[in-house]
């Protein structure tokens, strides 16, 4: 009997920062629904970035393989723009084609300062944050975007924390954080505006609370007990993982008219309301409907309404 047919066979994807957290959630979501997927990072088998933890690109690229697509590791620093501009010329050379650019380097989890006003904010590290958080996506567009619009109906996925409409009201984190992400909500319009008219689509995408490798490591809990967490933060039980918006992405991708979508700003459990797909325990989480209507107002944990 034939394999059935995915949703993403003959497509080709680079997810830019896929070491971990979302951008490994999504890589591997993509090579479940049959994609080729570029997966970049600077944390290898042979030398770690500076955040010193275990993931490395190559092990995402394995995980890619292992769900059912090809994973590539591709070892980038992406504000770098030669390594940048090597990469999409290999991708070129090897594939000839790109349908799926996810900008999701981020790297800043140990430059930003938690209420840190911009005067008491560490300079060097909220400019090395607005780098990696901004320069990073824009010198990928910038060499990826060629090759994307080679054939019509490209996406860029720009990977963010908050919607536009939350964070237009919300003072995020810091100075810093909360420019780094409303500038990447912007990096979307502004794509939406170039790229539509030449037959291709941008968005901005956010998960929500999500259960990364370093957030389960914050809480001192894993995958598979992580709910041990709740009883000192019970709002937590809103949580999702990398998987959720992942399957969101995919979705995108295989959606034929993901053109709707152009220069807006999205989040995963929105898109799981429109396109049906679960997390990995089949809830569909809405962590900034949550945020809104029980977080923020200081009313108690009731996140199961929400899942």
């Amino acid at each position: 009997m034939a394999e059935a047919q995915r949703g993403l066979d003959g497509r080709v994807a680079l997810v830019a920062g896929a070491t971990r957290g979302a951008g490994r959630g999504i890589a591997v979501q993509l090579g479940a629904q049959g994609a080729t997927v570029y997966v970049t990072g600077r944390s290898t088998r042979g030398s770690r970035s500076e955040y010193d933890r275990p993931e490395t690109v190559e092990e995402t690229a394995g995980l890619v393989t292992a769900a059912g697509g090809r994973g590539i590791a591709v070892v980038t620093d992406h504000l770098v723009p030669a390594q940048v501009e090597a990469l999409v010329r290999r991708i070129e050379e090897e594939q000839g084609r790109l349908h799926l650019l996810v900008n999701d380097v981020w790297g800043g989890e140990r430059l930003f300062e938690w209420d840190s006003a911009v005067w008491e904010h560490d300079l060097d590290k909220g400019l090395r944050l607005l780098r990696l958080a901004v320069e990073t996506h824009a010198i990928t567009s910038h060499y990826a975007a060629p090759l994307l619009l080679r054939e019509p109906g490209g996406l860029v996925v720009e990977m963010t924390d908050g919607t536009a409409e939350y964070n237009a009201t919300h003072y995020r984190v810091s100075f810093f954080y909360d420019l780094a992400k409303s500038a990447v909500l912007r990096m979307a319009f502004a794509l939406g505006h170039e790229l539509g008219p030449r037959g291709a689509t941008a968005v901005a995408l956010t998960p929500g609370w999500l259960r990364s490798e370093m957030m389960l490591d914050a809480f001192g809990v894993t995958e598979a007990n992580w709910r041990d967490a709740l009883d000192r933060v019970p709002h937590f039980g809103i949580s999702e993982t990398p998987s959720y918006v992942g399957r969101a992405v995919a979705a995108l991708a295989a959606d034929p008219e993901v053109a709707r979508w152009n220069g807006q700003s999205l989040s995963s459990g929105q898109l799981a309301r429109v396109y049906g797909f679960t997390d990995l325990d089949g809830s569909r989480p809405d962590a900034w409907r949550y945020l809104v209507e029980v977080q923020d107002p200081g009313l108690p944990a009731a996140p199961d309404g929400y899942r």
